[in-house]
């Protein structure tokens, strides 16, 4: 898939002059009294409660501070990400960090570099159709489930969970093999399940409690809490950007760092009032029941900085799903001294 991010950025290269020019950008700049204030477009690759840091540092002014206006645009896809990234319809994407593994792997000499790490888990839920108050693992032998889009974080930590928990993924169910579809598009997967397709679903946060409350579906298990620790989101912006850019992208860090301490102090309620203007079509107790259960997980990032260690996990599940024969240098595709930096000035 990502094989087709460079002809995919190409083409959104032509149309970008009309999308940014309608929108954000960094070189646009407001004058607000004495302060310059610099546009931003973060490009993320799902609208999820799952990113309560980044919308929390945006709602409490930790990016105001720091001169900076954020502009948001939902890309359904690492892919899509990271194309929109290259051609520069957006400065800033958040999404896995192994979108920017493969693009380097792909000789790209303007690749995507990691500067901030959001989140320490996978955010997504194994959905069931019917309540299994007892759920193990071996209950999806000879089942059917929708994963997501090959090579995905989502779809190979789910892969992973099941192999450590002794399954065998393939197609012959009959056999008790566990058959994980890759064919339905990422931001259709809800609907396909609802509309009866497979046995389970995985599914981000708000989506699962959507369907539990419409009688869709019904959580049975988080996917993070059983794969461990892995740099499952992260911030990334091309080489060239990050070169040219330096104190645009170290005040970005700054005010990611600042909503990721305020949401380690802040009550259930205060952060779900903190995300309402971002997911106007969910009512509060809903918002407050969904940061309990990401809150329970441990899914968010105490600070920005995404260590080696991590990136390495990560490459693990990434050679375990067949996705990676070369590990390309830490050095090269993470870019920790803004993180640091940032844990260092902002009090």
């Amino acid at each position: 898939m990502f094989k087709k991010i460079i002809a995919l950025a190409s083409s959104l290269a032509l149309s970008a002059l009309c999308i940014t020019g309608c929108g954000p950008t960094s070189s646009d700049t407001n004058q607000t009294e004495d302060k310059k204030t610099e546009k931003v477009t973060i490009a993320e690759v799902t609208h999820s409660v799952f990113y309560a840091p980044q919308y929390a540092a945006i709602t409490q002014g930790f990016f105001e501070e720091e001169g900076i206006d954020i502009d948001i645009i939902n890309t359904n896809g690492a892919d899509k990400t990271m194309a929109a990234l290259i051609s520069g319809e957006a400065q800033v994407g958040l999404m896995g960090p192994e979108a920017s593994i493969y693009v380097y792997n792909q000789g790209n000499e303007n690749y995507a570099v990691n500067f901030a790490q959001l989140t320490k888990r996978d955010g997504s839920f194994l959905i069931s159709r019917e309540e299994m108050p007892n759920f193990k693992y071996e209950d999806l032998k000879g089942k059917e489930i929708l994963g997501g889009r090959k090579g995905g974080v989502p779809l190979m930590t789910f892969e992973y969970v099941l192999k450590q928990n002794g399954l065998t993924i393939g197609e012959n169910t009959a056999a008790g093999e566990v058959n994980i579809r890759s064919d339905v598009q990422f931001g259709v997967m809800t609907g396909a399940f609802v509309g009866g397709e497979a046995d389970f679903t995985t599914a981000f946060e708000p989506t699962g409690t959507a369907l539990e409350k419409d009688g869709n579906g019904h959580i049975v298990a988080s996917i993070g809490k059983d794969s461990g620790e892995i740099p499952y989101t992260s911030y990334s912006t091309t080489k060239k950007f990050m070169a040219e850019n330096k104190d645009l992208l170290q005040r970005f860090t700054n005010a990611v760092y600042k909503g990721q301490l305020w949401i380690q102090t802040a009550s259930d309620e205060e952060v779900a009032k903190a995300m309402q203007p971002f997911f106007t079509d969910i009512s509060q107790d809903d918002l407050v029941s969904v940061v309990n259960r990401y809150k329970k997980v441990d899914v968010w990032s105490q600070d920005p900085v995404l260590k080696e260690d991590s990136l390495n996990k990560l490459m693990e599940v990434m050679k375990e799903a067949k996705e990676l024969d070369k590990e390309p240098p830490y050095k090269d595709i993470v870019n920790t001294n803004f993180a640091n930096n940032a844990i260092k000035n902002v009090k």
